[in-house]
């Protein structure tokens, strides 16, 4: 399984929403921004500090780490989840996929999801220090971040904020494909019972209701976890030496640990500073994993196909 080209255009496409919404994490540590009101605002900020043809341009900062990082993560993660539903289904057909048991179904997706953020993280944190740096640029490009950061703090400083990242995957991702999973036997459940009642109606689940499938369960994953993310960003812009008019800086070792973190943030910012962001996180990730999953379920689908073809052909 590898991420298709169509999944790599939309996530480009939608770099404008994601570089709002790095900015709205780290842009004034003491508003919420829990309104589509606030990320005009924020939209709004980012035009007039940079101008309108910069903005343009600002507005994909981050999109080659972004492309980088989708490409290894899209593929490790559904790779790994088909091996790990093929084990516990006994089958590599995904329909059979389906009648797994659905504490399964959040194990294989938690599982799946560590391994690909664990193999494509590094891109993850560049994408994150090369969207909130603001101007004057810190880092010109892509290439001068990763010299430095190997240069003041070496290979483990590509994963800096890796332990919070792993400890919001797990949730994220397990609650994401299990809750797709659940909506999605609902759903064929549904089909079931119209087709019953309705000659006419069909009873194969529609690429729409795929799409809404795994809509409603990225809206719910996000919605759960997005406070895990919040402490995922703070790492990752320790030490970002950027101008104050990008917000207050987040200083080398700011926090302890992940729990120091919460709770400081609870502190000074209140239950709200944990859910800064939330808007344009959902936004731009729901549909996004929507999206993505349609894509899956049609490369499996064209993939057994075309395996039963050729083993066909050679008998």
């Amino acid at each position: 399984m590898h991420g298709t080209r169509f999944e790599r255009g939309l996530l480009s496409l939608m770099r404008p929403l994601g570089f709002s919404l790095y900015a709205w994490f780290n842009w004034n540590p003491l508003r919420s921004g829990l309104c589509f009101e606030e990320m005009s605002i924020v939209q709004q900020n980012i035009l007039e500090v940079k101008g309108l043809p910069k903005a343009a341009v600002g507005f994909w900062r981050g999109n080659v780490p972004a492309l980088l990082m989708v490409m290894p993560y899209t593929a490790i993660q559904f790779a790994v989840l088909h091996k790990l539903k093929t084990l516990a289904s006994g089958s590599s057909k995904s329909e059979d996929h389906i009648n797994i048991s659905p504490y399964l179904s959040y194990a294989s997706g938690a599982l799946a999801g560590c391994a690909a953020t664990v193999g494509s993280y590094p891109f993850d944190l560049l994408r994150t220090i090369l969207a909130s740096q603001g101007e004057p640029k810190v880092y010109p490009n892509m290439r001068s971040a990763l010299v430095d950061i190997l240069e003041t703090r070496g290979i483990r400083g590509l994963y800096a904020g890796l332990t919070p990242t792993l400890v919001e995957i797990v949730p994220y991702a397990g609650l994401q494909f299990g809750t797709y999973d659940t909506f999605k036997r609902w759903t064929m459940a549904w089909n079931r019972y119209r087709s019953h009642y309705d000659t006419q109606a069909e009873d194969a689940i529609s690429s729409f209701q795929l799409f809404l499938c795994g809509l409603a369960a990225g809206t719910c994953a996000k919605a759960v976890c997005h406070p895990l993310d919040v402490v995922k960003k703070r790492f990752q812009v320790e030490g970002l030496q950027r101008d104050p008019r990008y917000g207050a800086r987040v200083e080398q070792h700011a926090y302890r640990n992940m729990h120091d973190a919460l709770r400081r943030i609870l502190q000074a910012e209140g239950w709200a500073g944990l859910y800064k962001g939330i808007v344009p996180s959902i936004v731009k990730a729901a549909p996004a994993g929507a999206v993505t999953f349609v894509a899956y379920e049609f490369t499996s689908d064209w993939s057994t196909v075309s395996t039963i073809a050729r083993v066909e052909i050679r008998q």
